[in-house]
């Protein structure tokens, strides 16, 4: 059945495999969400899963829009993670690395052109103790209010 499936053009090795795959979310994963509750709870206010600059069709998972600070949570498989992402695939040998090496030059990309706008670019892995994220973005997002401030001063 994988054969026909494989025919069909789905990267999936199996239609189990398929399903399983399109259910992992893009958004309010479980580690979006603990920082945004910690974010939330320390008054910070923010936007989910928008896009910081028009027509780059690319979402950053946390947006504070007056800061321009656009925050990234990568998943350590979907992104490549050095410490927890994987090295070898027992199926779809060539789809999965070439798949993972793509995101992670998208991921540059991303970041190149924010930060040529004028924007910091946060970014995090799914692993990252979600107080010590949460710390991390509300220090940025203090540190530019300040300096925001003394401009207009």
């Amino acid at each position: 059945m994988s054969q026909e499936l494989n025919a069909g053009n789905s990267w999936a090795s199996s239609p189990g495999r398929r399903r399983n795959m399109q259910a992992n979310r893009s958004r309010d994963t479980k580690p979006e969400l603990a920082v945004r509750r910690l974010l939330h709870a320390r008054g910070f206010r923010y936007r989910v899963a928008a896009a910081p600059v028009a027509g780059l069709r690319r979402r950053a998972d946390i947006v504070f829009t007056k800061q321009r600070i656009a925050v990234f949570i990568d998943g350590c498989f979907w992104h490549g993670c050095a410490e927890h992402g994987r090295k070898s695939f027992r199926r779809n040998v060539d789809y999965w690395p070439a798949k993972i090496a793509t995101n992670m030059a998208r991921d540059l990309d991303t970041t190149a052109h924010l930060a040529d706008a004028g924007w910091r670019v946060l970014r995090f892995w799914e692993h990252e103790q979600p107080a010590e994220v949460a710390s991390a973005i509300a220090t940025a997002v203090v540190e530019e209010r300040r300096r925001q401030s003394r401009d207009r001063s």
